[in-house]
């Protein structure tokens, strides 16, 4: 949904003559459904069954597919396009908290990194592949409904993976909406008091790999002389790949090592890459290197957290839980790109690198200052012992 939004529609919008401003604006009301879904993730937990949810919500998301794709791309057709964007995206939302919460009820602990792994590919890699599939149909096509009808065509295909998931058992559901609302409540605060739960929230609000520079590749590409294909390649399909191969290989070494330590591992290389690119030399060619470098390493944080998420989580009313969570990650990555953006209006490409650098390190360490100044759990100290 985000990736055909941002990419092919943005594309078709702006070249019918609708405003550049008019179409950030479209992009970003496609957010807000996803900024406020905690309100209503306890929906998902206490009605209905997972997979009624995900089927509910995947008619909704390629519906609004083929509606967006129908709808026509001009000044004319923006105030219905963005009424039919708000509610494709609440489908999305419902959508995720299905899968969410059957990862967390399906997934053994020792594969939790795996599952976040291939639960971020998605994320990351349906924006650039996604977005690339629906610009090409879009502009190959005789019609340009065509190409919404068959990317939402190939969304509600992934619903018959449901064929090969148990529907996990309703602990925490109870006889009566008031009750079960409850006990979400409950559930919510016991992984909040939690250590790994505190930590986890914690490590929501920290800048720690949260990528942000990946969001001004387009509108810093003049600095390294790039051309208009080496953007579109890099921040598009190829892009897309690179990041879901980082985002499988950051699940399987959470799956292998300390995911707190994977975490922050990845931040560090992040880190590295921004320095790296900051010091090289300003040409097109090190722009593609950098920037595929640094998708791969922001698959590698994305999978992190998701990995580190889930641990936290446990099972219960995992849909509301894990939506507090993804919530609460947006507020880093809106601060560090508006930070970023200031920087670069300051100090130049070089200084918007270093900044995105710096913000990854500060992170590193408030959250091992968290780390040492929080108690350790019992069998920690045991061990240790």
């Amino acid at each position: 949904m985000s990736g055909y939004l941002t990419v092919a529609v943005a594309y078709l919008l702006v070249h019918a003559g609708v405003s550049v401003g008019q179409t950030a604006a479209l992009v970003a009301l496609s957010y807000v459904p996803h900024t406020w879904k905690f309100l209503w993730a306890p929906i998902a937990d206490t009605t209905l069954t997972r997979k009624r949810w995900y089927v509910i919500a995947a008619i909704v998301s390629a519906g609004g597919l083929a509606a967006i794709g129908a709808i026509p791309a001009t000044p004319a057709g923006l105030a219905l396009l963005s009424v039919v964007v708000v509610t494709a995206n609440v489908g999305v939302t419902f959508l995720g908290m299905s899968v969410e919460s059957l990862m967390a009820y399906c997934t053994p602990p020792e594969f939790k990194g795996r599952a976040g792994g291939w639960f971020q590919a998605g994320n990351l890699g349906g924006v650039g592949i996604g977005g690339g599939a629906g610009l090409w149909l879009a502009q190959n096509l005789p019609a340009p409904w065509m190409a919404g009808a068959i990317v939402g065509a190939c969304c509600l295909l992934c619903a018959l993976a449901l064929f090969f998931v148990a529907e996990p058992v309703a602990v925490h559901r109870f006889d009566g909406i008031g009750r079960s609302l409850v006990e979400v409540g409950k559930d919510l605060w016991s992984v909040a008091r939690a250590r790994v739960g505190l930590l986890a929230l914690i490590l929501c609000f920290l800048p720690i790999g949260s990528g942000a520079a990946s969001n001004l590749w387009s509108a810093v590409a003049d600095d390294w002389r790039a051309s208009a294909n080496a953007v579109a390649l890099v921040n598009g399909v190829l892009g897309g790949v690179v990041s879901v191969i980082g985002c499988l290989a950051g699940g399987w070494i959470c799956d292998r090592m300390n995911r707190k330590g994977a975490y922050a591992l990845y931040g560090v290389l992040q880190g590295v890459c921004a320095v790296a690119m900051a010091l090289a030399p300003r040409t097109e060619a090190t722009y593609i290197a950098y920037i595929l470098a640094y998708a791969f390493v922001t698959g590698l944080t994305y999978a992190g957290f998701s990995a580190f998420v889930l641990e936290a989580m446990g099972t219960g009313a995992a849909a509301t839980k894990y939506n507090v969570f993804a919530s609460l990650s947006n507020m880093p990555i809106y601060a560090v790109t508006r930070l970023d953006g200031w920087a670069h209006t300051r100090w130049g490409p070089g200084g918007m690198l270093y900044c995105d650098a710096t913000a990854s390190l500060v992170g590193l360490l408030l959250f091992a200052g968290v780390l040492a100044a929080l108690p350790k759990p019992k069998k920690e100290i045991a061990a240790a012992g």
